[in-house]
């Protein structure tokens, strides 16, 4: 009876089967190769310039698709699970199990639960063609022989590796997810070619009950173990604990890697240059290097780690190819550190402090408003402007007096740059820097004199281009996310004196002045550095190249809290130079060649109390503006003002004691891009016997005095021998490099 009932069944559907095929020699299937290229990932994959992997981001929300997993790279314990749990003759049959179906009807007509006899080609055609796909109710008579009969075409138009490779990468298993590579990323943490035997068990489970619960999961797993290995030596006592786990795991990083906003730039650029196309590409490439961008993510977190102390959690860092422009390497944020991680701190607008000063000095040197051995005030000034006087102040609290235009650079002095403005223009100097790429806002006349310490808004990818600029000689051309682009660069710098202030950048001789000679700022190979803090300590940046990269790096808070005594060589320096010392572990990098119409020229510089200004040097020079000797007219060391002001006046002995600077109502503005030990304003006076107070309290004696300052406004008085107060003036301290309490502190040491 049986025998007879199963081969009239086999008979039966053989002879429908080849019916139908006769009747449809050309039954669609697709070929291997078309379903492969039609499989759209759920996320795109950003690739570095050699096609190394550095960025998932998740473009499809609808469902969890991984990458498409060659057979070869799936776990032989997977690929056997999967095949003795759904298909135990899958190697043998021709798509259609026919002793299964003869099992099955036979069950069917006796009531006897039996596994199905749906082979893996049966429901690979099924995935593949939403017209035999189950309904509600089940799939339909129809459904069942066109199910058959694709399998069968399926079959003998593949091989038997494609289908299977095919069916792991295009089966649901569990929720959103389809395919093993989605499966074991998010359940258990790996790829597929990873999974043990105990996890192929569950995803084998997972395919024959997608939703079910996890006991029910573990126990169809247990079974699985049990025809894979010998059922003596299975022990499923802990599956139910591990299957448990697994479950609850959801998902996997919507985006990991080390590139998330250059990931999400690049998706929203190829989003909008091809508006017609629905789905987002399987993978971009990029410029990036990925070796060089997971060293700037870690350097970067290893310092804000270090900075936590002193309120500082975000950072971003960009490196750029001189010549071509390439971004070589995009770090957004701090990523976990950050209560932003999201916002992109490369192309966040920030004030750039001190970083705009090498192009105001190149500018006036182009204009032949001065040299770089020219001579400039270096002493309190105030400016008329529209909004009232302007009083700028110098990082260190200190006024130099006579400067030559390579220190004023080199030690990041205020003051000068101001007084060098002024000569220059502020609506000048705004055209100037939107010529080498900083897309300012506002006008010139907006910032005013204070554009000259940073007052507007730029990103660190424009900063660090107009930087590029200067190492190619004041030529500009926009940065690239191309691989190999044609840059298309104009002049934007007179090249002469883009020369000249990169030199004094190199000099470091030039900045000892204010960092001393052994700072971070100076590396074994060529590099020309700057740094910046905007006010309040809100931005610190280190912007610099070499002969071949251009190196951005910003610290600060994307809320725009100020930090704490952080300054431009503990701030973003140290991020800087090991950046270029990575860049440079085999590369050297030489100075550049100076251009046509420039001369080098012996100078020496006059002197002031017998001692000359500045040591004599070689210095460059746009031909035509050299000159042997710089020094003040005749009459300057006797008139000249002191260090805090005017110079006193000569009086009686009888006279009463006055503050001769600063004078009363001074808001000093200060410029945190020097280390805070070296903050102090200096005070003066006539008189003898004096005494002087901040706030109520005695700081100095004599008619010198030295004070470190603090935010806030303040009374000074000076009192005379008899502890009379004899004068008296208000100030207001604005931006300090401190907080309050760690000023109060070193102040109360220094008395």
């Amino acid at each position: 009876m049986e025998i007879r009932v199963k081969n009239s069944f086999k008979a039966g559907l053989l002879a429908f089967s080849l019916m139908m095929s006769c009747a449809s020699p050309a039954w669609a299937v697709a070929s291997f190769d078309e379903v492969k290229r039609d499989f759209k990932p759920s996320e795109t994959l950003v690739l570095d310039r050699n096609g190394e992997l550095i960025q998932r981001l998740r473009t499809d929300k609808a469902v969890r698709r991984g990458q498409w997993v060659a057979l070869p790279d799936v776990s032989p314990a997977l690929r056997t699970a999967l095949v003795l749990s759904e298909d135990k003759r899958f190697y043998e049959h021709s798509g259609v199990d026919w002793r299964a179906v003869s099992a099955a009807a036979w069950g069917n007509l006796w009531n006897t639960k039996t596994r199905g006899a749906s082979t893996i080609s049966m429901q690979l055609a099924g995935l593949m063609d939403e017209d035999w796909r189950a309904g509600a109710g089940g799939r339909s008579i129809t459904q069942k022989v066109g199910q058959t009969v694709s399998a069968q075409v399926l079959e003998a138009r593949w091989r038997k590796d494609q289908i299977l490779e095919a069916y792991l990468n295009l089966v649901p298993f569990r929720g959103e997810m389809v395919g093993i590579d989605a499966l074991s990323r998010t359940l258990f943490g790996k790829a597929a070619h990873g999974l043990d035997e105990r996890e192929a068990a569950i995803a084998a489970a997972l395919v024959r009950a997608p939703n079910a619960k996890a006991a029910q999961v573990s126990q169809r797993a247990c079974g699985v173990l049990k025809v894979m290995q010998a059922p003596a030596k299975v022990d499923c006592a802990g599956l139910d604990l591990f299957a448990t786990a697994a479950l609850q795991r959801k998902a996997f990083d919507a985006s990991e890697g080390v590139a998330p906003h250059l990931a999400r730039r690049l998706l929203a650029a190829q989003a909008s240059n091809t508006p017609g196309r629905a789905n987002a590409p399987r993978a971009l490439a990029s410029t990036l290097r990925a070796p060089l961008q997971r060293f700037a993510v870690q350097t970067l977190t290893q310092q804000l780690r270090e900075l936590r102390g002193r309120h500082v959690e975000d950072g971003a860092v960009v490196v750029l190819d001189n010549a071509t422009g390439e971004v070589l390497a995009w770090v957004g944020s701090s990523g976990e550190l950050s209560d932003a991680a999201e916002v992109d701190g490369v192309t966040a607008l920030r004030q750039p402090g001190s970083t705009l000063k090498p192009f105001l000095y190149a500018q006036a040197i182009a204009e032949r408003r001065i040299t770089a051995a020219s001579l400039l005030e270096d002493s309190s000034s105030q400016i008329q402007t529209s909004g009232g006087l302007y009083i700028p102040q110098n990082y260190d609290r200190q006024f130099k007096g006579l400067v030559s235009a390579r220190t004023a650079l080199g030690a990041s002095l205020n003051v000068p740059a101001v007084r060098t403005l002024v000569m220059v223009s502020p609506d000048a100097f705004h055209k100037q820097l939107r010529a080498v790429g900083l897309p300012l806002k506002e006008s010139g006349d907006y910032y005013g004199y204070s554009l000259a310490l940073g007052s507007s808004e730029v990103s660190l990818l424009s900063l660090a281009n107009a930087y590029r600029t200067l190492a190619n000689g004041g030529r500009y051309s926009a940065p690239s996310l191309a691989k190999n682009p044609k840059p298309a660069f104009k002049p934007a710098l007179d090249p002469r004196a883009a020369f000249i202030a990169t030199d004094i950048m190199a000099d470091p001789l030039a900045r000892a002045r204010t960092f001393g000679t052994d700072s971070v700022l100076a590396t074994r190979f060529w590099t020309a550095v700057k740094t910046g803090t905007s006010k309040d300590m809100r931005d610190n940046w280190a912007m610099g190249f070499s002969q071949r990269y251009t190196v951005g790096v910003w610290v600060g808070n994307a809320s725009g809290a100020p930090m704490w005594d952080v300054s431009g060589t503990s701030g973003a320096a140290p991020i800087w130079a090991a950046l270029m010392n990575y860049l440079h572990k085999t590369e050297r990098s030489r100075a550049p060649t100076p251009p046509a119409g420039l001369v080098q020229s012996r100078t020496a510089f006059g002197k002031q109390g017998g001692t000359p200004l500045e040591a004599a040097r070689s210095e460059w020079f746009i031909q035509g503006t050299e000159q042997a000797v710089f020094a003040m007219a005749s009459g300057t060391d006797e008139t000249r003002p002191a260090k805090g002001g005017r110079k006193p006046a000569a009086t009686g002995s009888d006279a009463p004691p006055r503050i001769t600077a600063p004078a009363s109502g001074t808001i000093i503005a200060l410029d945190p891009d020097i280390p805070p030990k070296h903050q102090r304003i200096s005070f003066s006076a006539e008189g003898r016997g004096t005494r002087w107070l901040m706030d109520g309290k005695e700081f100095a004696r004599g008619p010198q005095a030295q004070w470190l300052p603090w935010p806030g406004r303040h009374v000074v008085q000076l009192v005379d021998a008899g502890g009379k107060v004899a004068d008296e003036i208000k100030l207001e301290v604005r931006g300090a490099g401190v907080r309050e309490a760690s000023a109060r502190g070193a102040a109360a040491a220094a008395r």
